[in-house]
This record gives C-alpha cells, structure tokens and sequence, in this order.
C-alpha cells in the first residue's frame, strides 16, 4: 500500500468479513461524512439516509480499495457518490427568500408548503475539531466567499443552486481543499472537467451571495449574551425588547411557509400581532446551536394544556452584534436530531 492511514491487517481482516474491523477501519469518519453529505444535500435526515449507504457501499466494495490514496479520501469519494445519486432522485432544498417575496405582516401568513426546505444542522454533531478557519488573506476574491463559514446556513442555501457536480467539486475543492487531481479521481471525470466546474460554482456562489454577509466575526460571549436576550424578551412575550436585538435589515423566515418578512418593521408587526398577539405568551425556549449559529428549541401551550409541546427549531444569524435573521423551522421532526425532548413541563 502507498499509504499507511490504515493498517494492512485491518484491511485484510474487513476483507475477510470482520466487520470489527471494518467499524475499527471507518468508524472514526463518520461524523464529519455526515456533515459532508449535509453540506451536499441541505438535510439532517438525507445525509444521515445517505451516510448509512455510504457505509454499505464501502462494505460491500472493499476490495476496489487498492491504497493509492488514503482510505479517509476514498470513502469521502463513495459518500460523495452516493450524495449524487441521491441528488438525481431529489430536488434541490430551497430557501423562503429564494422561492417567493416578502410578505405583507398584517396578513395571515401563507399555509406551509410541500418544498424541499433546506434544515439546520445541530452543533452537537458537528465532529471535534471542526473550526471556522478564515480564507488567507492573499486569497483570490471569488475564492473568499467560499473559504469561509461553510457550514452555515447563508452558504448551504447559495450551493443549493449549484448542479449536483458542482456542488461535489465546489465542497470538495474549496471547502475540503482537495488538490484537482484528487477531486477528479474521486467523482471519475477529467482535471479540466474538475476546473471548468469549479470555475461556474464559484461565479454562481459569489453572484447570489452579492451583498449578503454571511458571518462576521462576532465572539461566542456577544452571541451568548444576544441569545440570553432573546430568550428573556421572548419568553416575556416582551416585543419591544426583541425588536431593539434586530439589524434594519432583519428577515424573519418560516420553512415550511413560504412567507417570510423583511425589515426590522415588518419582523416587529409579525411578532407583536402573530407570535404574542394571536398565539398567546405561553413560550418556552430552550438553548441550543445549529449551523454554527446561536439556536433556541421553541415550545407553546395551548390554553388548557398541562405542558409545553415542540413548536420549531430557530435559528439566528447574528452579523455586527445585532440579529440579522431569524429562521424559525416549524419541522417537528428536527427536535430528535437536537437531542430535545417533544414536551417540556410547565413550570
């Protein structure tokens, strides 16, 4: 073998149907496979559907490995496969911003909608190690917008407009840092096929990307301190005090509602006459992060109700110290992937 990331005699073992060997040989690539198929698809659900494929693919394919590259970069290459044929069967996850207009606040918003909507992604299954790490400074500038804070949700709405190969190019060259000859290797197609994709993603990327800030650099203790705030306002039905955390600019959006509002003034109408207005001040928020963002588990009780019951997952974008956006994921599904619990008891 050329290569001695894996030891021959784990190989050989996996070979003979030792399947402790082969949990010994791919385990350990699990977590940051998942967030590579996440990144690809823009699904908790799809990356973990598709990351046990993954692991039956290189089960079942062991001896195609031949130990010309390092058996961490071949299965990223049948992840990436497997994403792919995922990717042919299924839409691209969208965006409310992206799909329809701003809505008008004093209205009822819109009925949810059956699209493909794009999920948060819990820190807590983010694997050890995995940093935000600033694009160099002498980088190139379409490079820039894709070194950088790739796991969050303004960059996995971007790529969702990218064709399926390059968004495997895009991910695996600018975001994994793969050399062109690897990323060719890997999805089975030429160098020049490599750079001509990577050329296109990039100047998609950075077109819808124009003018939006992803993440600035805020520290931990000033998204600590907002999420404090937010969760005393909100749970204190208090909308003036949540309203003073938001940019001008702010954005307010609901998957699976396509409506969502733009500006501090219609985010405030929305809250003051939906959220505590119609629904009440029965709130109860939980801590949590997605998506390198600080997140809160929402819970509601009805009237009558002995406990709080799951109501959405929301996450907030914080740029220059203040909110940015606020997306509230009414999927009830996403609490088991946050670890939390479908009811809390009142207090």
């Amino acid at each position: 073998m050329r290569h001695t990331d894996v030891s021959q005699l784990l190989v050989d073992a996996a070979r003979a149907g030792d399947q402790g060997a082969f949990a010994e040989l791919a385990g350990p690539y699990r977590h940051e496979l998942q967030v590579h198929c996440y990144r690809m698809l823009g699904s908790v659900e799809d990356a973990e559907d598709v990351v046990q494929e993954t692991y039956l693919r290189a089960w079942t394919r062991l001896d195609s490995f031949a130990g010309r590259a390092p058996f961490r970069a071949w299965m990223y290459g049948i992840a990436t496969h497997a994403c792919l044929d995922a990717l042919r069967r299924k839409k691209a996850r969208v965006w409310p911003t992206d799909v329809a207009g701003p809505a008008d606040p004093n209205k009822v918003p819109s009925p949810p909608v059956e699209l493909p909507w794009l999920q948060p992604y819990p820190d807590r299954l983010l694997p050890d190690g995995l940093l935000d790490v600033p694009a160099p400074p002498d980088a190139e500038p379409e490079a820039v917008v894709t070194s950088r804070e790739t796991i969050e949700l303004a960059f996995l709405a971007a790529i969702q407009r990218l064709s399926p190969r390059q968004r495997a190019v895009l991910i695996l060259r600018d975001v994994l840092e793969w050399p062109a000859k690897e990323t060719a290797e890997a999805l089975e197609i030429t160098q020049a096929a490599v750079n001509s994709a990577l050329q296109r993603a990039r100047a998609t990327l950075a077109q819808h990307l124009e003018g939006r800030t992803v993440k600035s650099a805020t520290s931990n203790a000033t998204e600590n301190a907002l999420l404090k705030q937010v969760v005393a306002a909100w749970e204190g039905a208090d909308t003036a005090a949540l309203v003073r955390l938001l940019r001008a600019d702010a954005r307010l959006v609901m998957p699976p509602r396509m409506a969502w509002f733009d500006g501090r003034d219609a985010v405030e109408i929305f809250l003051r006459d939906h959220v505590f207005g119609e629904m009440g001040t029965e709130w109860l928020l939980v801590p949590t992060a997605a998506n390198r963002h600080p997140a809160f588990a929402l819970y509601w009780r009805e009237p009558g109700d002995t406990v709080h019951r799951q109501f959405a997952i929301v996450v907030l974008r914080i740029e220059e110290g203040a909110i940015g956006e606020i997306a509230v994921f009414k999927q009830p599904e996403l609490f088991s992937a946050f670890a939390l619990p479908a009811t809390m008891a009142t207090l």
